[in-house]
């Protein structure tokens, strides 16, 4: 399940039903509101994505977090590289993007990785790609998918609109690129609690 979620002022404001009905919902706004603050300019455009994964926080987060090897996840990654030894805010990762996008190479700064809230925010500093002050925010939070241990997983991001486009069409692409992101991470994050014993709820 992906939704859009309230994207303010110069963003989009899509979502889908959330899991569980009003109360998930209400999560999900809260979530939003402490953790996924963007204040777009004139000339950017932001939005917010949800995923609903039936796996527990744990595995999922242990993917999200890995700044160093985004290709456990992201189907668009062919090759990372992190400059220097020690991860740590401010490394700095150099990336490989396959083809079939219009971009060829990525370089991205660790902005915020927390273990205790599950947050990881990321921003683009350079590159081969059309993506200008692309920063993002991933956070992930423990929820209840038909009574077994689940994951919500919300993605914002905030990024300028390339002369020539429109702020439609740049988080048309922006989102698009995050749905297959977050499916596959859905792909991977399942396919691991098969593989795993089933683990509290709170992780």
């Amino acid at each position: 399940m992906v939704g859009l979620v309230g994207g303010g002022g110069a963003g989009r404001s899509w979502r889908e039903e959330a899991a569980g009905g009003g109360g998930a919902a209400a999560a999900e706004a809260e979530h939003m509101r402490r953790l996924h603050s963007h204040a777009p300019g004139e000339h950017q455009c932001s939005s917010a994505l949800v995923k609903h994964i039936k796996a527990p926080v744990h595995l999922v987060w242990s993917l999200v977090r890995s700044f160093d090897q985004p290709q456990r996840y992201k189907p668009f990654v062919s090759r990372c590289v992190v400059r220097g030894g020690d991860l740590e805010i401010g490394s700095v990762r150099e990336v490989n993007v396959k083809t079939g996008l219009p971009a060829t190479t990525s370089t991205e700064r660790l902005e915020l990785l927390d273990d205790d809230e599950h947050i990881l925010s990321v921003k683009f500093v350079g590159g081969d790609h059309r993506l200008r002050n692309y920063s993002s925010i991933i956070t992930v939070h423990p929820e209840s998918i038909d009574g077994r241990p689940g994951t919500l997983v919300i993605e914002s991001f905030v990024v300028d609109v390339p002369d020539g486009n429109t702020k439609d069409e740049t988080c048309y692409f922006v989102e698009a690129v995050i749905k297959c992101n977050l499916t596959s991470l859905a792909e991977v994050s399942e396919r691991l609690a098969v593989q795993s014993p089933t683990s509290p709820l709170e992780q």
